[in-house]
């Protein structure tokens, strides 16, 4: 007969089943997460797209917005619109307001600076200036215009760095009025941290210029330290974009006599410099800057013997008579270094009276028939005299000269006097001299001196 389950028996054999059963429900559940994990790999890897289509539609919002800024920018680059650089419209004032060269844009004015245009900068809403055309005898077939850096036109050139965009009314070669071109660019140096061109364009009336007279050129090498280089463009088509360009076209309007002198200060230091210019100077240095040709004195040598004369009355006074077609550029700048009073006929030579010291004197002779009819170009060396910190001490024009047919009056006369020679007076300037040299030897003694920029080294030029 078989006993009866105790309690305690009952007890244990349902631990025993619940044991049991947790061991099941464990090894389920597990199985179950296995195959869940399983399961999740291979649908990951039976849903995997090719690497080409996944990154597409990975950057499908990003390409799109890419495509639309690339679409405005093809539009901007097709917007942009050359005008010819010669506007014939304002042929009949091609200097005056915004002149005739790039019409439509305006210059920037800042107290006692030259009238300039920056690109970019806000006023070209920062644009960059790209200009196109390689005509040498007509502006209006040469162009220009404004262009976003992110949209040049496709087939343009982008010119690194900065370039000086030079506009001369004149010429490159006429020492005047090369320098008149120059200076402003001096100036905008001398204001912005000695900044100094890559390249240089250069426009006559709109017409490309691909160089310019040797002593303008010596000038620019001198300031810069460098040869100055100038952009060909490589044909009509093809655009040149300038990654910054500064243009000057109204020479030195604008500028204040503060600004003038110390930009021919600065030209006058680098220039010595250039050249090595050690010597020293005489006491009183007057020299006879002649010409040959055109405008020169007819009698040489009663002229330079009235000088001569007038000097060795003055303790000091040095007279050196020199010819200005057969000096060096370094020659000129030594000889105007080793003078006070400077005595020439008027012409292109007279342009390097600036290389002389402050507050020295300049005397200027005209043949006859230049008062009435030269206008106001004959004063051009008293403009200079004055801008440089000269003293322009007057001028002598010849009473008696060349016969013209026709009314003295008559402007057709002025091809008879432009290049006659020139007369003398003895007795004047035997008078005149005299006046000059007292009043600067009277400077000398009371040592009343104007602040010399004559620097002697490159250190010592502000750039």
């Amino acid at each position: 007969m078989t006993s009866k389950p105790t309690v305690w028996q009952r007890l244990v054999t349902c631990l025993s089943s619940l044991k049991s059963y947790l061991k099941v429900l464990c090894l389920v559940v597990t199985v179950f997460v296995l195959l869940q994990i399983c399961s999740f790999q291979i649908t990951k890897h039976s849903l995997s797209l090719p690497p080409s289509l996944f990154t597409y539609l990975k950057h499908q919002p990003e390409q799109a917005s890419d495509n639309k800024t690339a679409y405005l920018v093809e539009k901007l680059r097709e917007s942009v619109t050359f005008l010819p650089l010669k506007d014939y419209r304002f042929s009949n004032k091609p200097l005056e307001g915004h002149t005739w060269f790039m019409s439509s844009l305006f210059d920037n004015q800042t107290k006692d600076e030259a009238q300039y245009q920056e690109f970019p900068s806000d006023s070209s809403k920062g644009r960059l200036l790209c200009l196109k055309g390689i005509d040498k005898h007509d502006g209006s077939w040469n162009y220009y215009a404004l262009a976003w850096p992110e949209a040049i036109p496709t087939n343009a050139v982008l010119q690194k760095g900065l370039t000086f965009v030079s506009y001369n009314q004149y010429d490159y070669y006429n020492l005047w009025h090369g320098l008149s071109t120059m200076v402003p660019f001096v100036s905008w140096s001398l204001r912005n941290r000695c900044e100094r061109p890559q390249k240089w364009v250069l426009y006559h009336w709109g017409e490309l210029r691909f160089e310019m007279g040797h002593w303008l050129s010596e000038i620019l090498r001198a300031t810069y330290n460098q040869e100055p280089e100038f952009t060909r463009f490589i044909n009509q088509d093809n655009p040149v974009c300038f990654e910054k360009a500064v243009v000057m076209r109204h020479d030195q309007a604008g500028m204040s006599r503060e600004r003038r002198m110390e930009a021919f200060d600065h030209i006058r230091c680098k220039a010595r410099s250039y050249c090595n210019i050690t010597t020293s100077k005489p006491r009183i240095g007057m020299t006879l800057l002649l010409r040959t040709g055109a405008r020169a004195f007819r009698n040489e040598t009663v002229v330079i013997n009235v000088f001569k004369r007038e000097c060795k009355r003055v303790d000091g006074c040095e007279l050196n008579v020199s010819y200005s077609d057969n000096l060096t550029f370094c020659q000129q700048v030594e000889l105007m270094k080793k003078t006070d009073v400077l005595v020439s006929p008027h012409g292109a030579q007279l342009t390097n009276l600036f290389l002389m010291d402050r507050n020295s004197s300049v005397m200027e002779f005209f043949p006859k028939g230049w008062l009435k009819l030269a206008g106001v170009g004959q004063r051009v060396f008293q403009w200079g005299a004055n801008w440089s910190g000269m003293r322009h001490e007057g001028t002598w024009h010849d009473p008696v000269g060349e016969t013209c047919e026709f009314l003295d009056t008559d402007r057709r006369c002025m091809s008879v006097y432009k290049n006659a020679m020139i007369g003398h007076n003895e007795t004047y300037f035997g008078e005149w001299a005299r006046r000059v040299l007292d009043k600067v030897n009277n400077k000398m003694k009371q040592n009343i001196t104007e602040h010399n920029h004559s620097y002697d080294s490159l250190d010592e030029c502000r750039c």
